[in-house]
């Protein structure tokens, strides 16, 4: 039975989601779940739901708790990656200032300057655990679900040999999204998605042998359901597909949604219902929203948690399951586009595309070309990911200055001058949870020399 190490398995309620997920599978009941966590009270609390669960469906798995990270990596056979590297000061910050220069966020953990510096502080710990692996278990395969997924996943594949696929759920929300704006059984629904994560395109939809394209179109006249998902259905207005994230978060990869206050709250006035996409919209929602999950997560007491075993919707079980029996799934999953899956995105670039998942390994599907639209707005995103990246892994700070200035939200709400001043700002904010090689030599990186 594999022996399975789950990283930063503090967060509770996805921690226990995802175990519910793994002893769902009568083959994978014997699994030993090492779950390994820095913050010893959270782990607890994670432990003593998952106890629970074993205990009251009397399955085979063996629960190995530890704060050594090394410990729950030796001979693992799959690691399951859920870490949030500095908690909420980086993350206020990381919000606060780029709003104080007009960089107005939804989210801010995938792009925009947000999302760069998510990934300067969360790249270092991501090859520490790659590199741990190298020694203690180079053939496991890394299952990351931590943001920002394509600049992550891509620093682990660049620097190190081990095997990593990212894993979201958005494509299957969309999915659902798209069943319900159309009216068909969400099971009943055929797709093919391609492009990057969170900006990833339903190529095709079918229902039936017919595309269901026709129908979403005219749901999108409908003024209750269009103000349900307006961005997004200004996207396929303007760009002829449906694309895989939420309004609000997709409103920030894109230079036309959030240029000021004002324009932010066109789309949320325009809903007149209490709609999840809309309460998200304004800037910094989700990092409120984030801050007093924190809260409830801390206070809340495991002997609450549903010990119930229930397969949810995450592809994390899926892929081990399959590995494990070679029972073959498709399933989108972000990976490197070294084999040109999308063939008019870069090689080296992290791509979100059908993979084909069994005993040997994952197999990317090849997609060809994205429309051309549509791969023009996944690489203005690429871009900025790579400049990122290669800021992470050489401590460049010249390279991370001109990946916020290429961020298309970024461009449309500042000049160059002041996108160097918010970078200065939030290097000063943030010092303490970055490497110090990139922190230092501001002037020269600014300079150019």
């Amino acid at each position: 039975m594999p022996k399975i190490a789950f990283v930063g398995a503090g967060s509770i309620v996805f921690a226990r989601n995802l175990m519910g997920d793994i002893l769902s599978f009568p083959e994978l009941r014997g699994s030993t779940l090492a779950l390994m966590d820095v913050d010893e009270e959270r782990l607890d609390r994670t432990v003593a739901a998952a106890d629970a669960m074993v205990a009251e469906n009397d399955v085979d798995a063996t629960i190995e708790p530890t704060t050594d990270r090394r410990a729950a990596l030796d001979g693992a056979d799959y690691v399951i990656n859920t870490i949030h590297v500095g908690g909420r000061e980086p993350f206020e910050n990381e919000i606060r200032i780029p709003q104080e220069y007009g960089v107005n966020q939804a989210v801010g953990d995938t792009l925009g300057p947000g999302g760069v510096f998510r990934a300067m502080r969360t790249a270092p710990v991501m090859l520490d655990i790659a590199r741990d692996m190298e020694e203690l278990c180079p053939d496991a395969l890394l299952l990351n679900y931590t943001n920002p997924m394509a600049m992550l996943c891509w620093a682990v594949d660049e620097a190190t040999d081990i095997d990593v696929v990212g894993l979201c759920h958005s494509v299957q929300h969309t999915a659902e999204a798209i069943s319900n704006y159309v009216g068909v059984p969400k099971e009943d629904l055929e797709y093919t998605v391609a492009g990057i994560n969170h900006v990833a395109w339903f190529l095709e939809a079918e229902h039936g042998g017919k595309s269901v394209y026709p129908a979403l179109y005219e749901a999108m006249d409908d003024p209750e359901t269009y103000s349900r998902d307006n961005v997004r259905f200004e996207i396929l207005r303007h760009f002829d597909a449906f694309v895989t994230e939420s309004s609000n978060h997709m409103s920030e990869y894109v230079p036309y949604f959030r240029t000021d206050e004002a324009t932010i709250e066109e789309y949320v006035v325009e809903a007149d219902h209490d709609d999840y996409f809309v309460d998200w919209m304004p800037t910094g929602r989700y990092f409120e929203h984030w801050c007093e999950y924190q809260e409830e997560a801390r206070e809340m007491d495991p002997s609450e948690i549903d010990p119930e075993i229930e397969r949810s919707e995450e592809y994390g079980s899926r892929v081990i399951h399959s590995m494990e029996t070679g029972e073959r799934r498709r399933m989108n999953l972000n990976v490197r586009n070294s084999e040109g899956a999308v063939s008019n995105l870069g090689s080296d670039a992290c791509v979100e595309v059908p993979c084909l998942v069994d005993d040997r390994g994952v197999t990317p599907c090849a997609v060809g070309d994205l429309p051309p639209q549509l791969a023009a707005i996944d690489r203005s995103n690429v871009d900025v990911q790579r400049l990122a990246v290669t800021a992470a892994l050489d401590h460049d700070q010249r390279a991370l200055r001109q990946a916020v200035k290429l961020d298309p939200l970024t461009a449309a709400a500042c000049t160059l001058d002041e996108i160097d001043a918010m970078v200065d700002d939030l290097l000063e904010a943030n010092a303490d949870y970055l490497p110090d090689e990139l922190v230092g030599r501001a002037a020269e990186a600014t300079a150019g020399r």
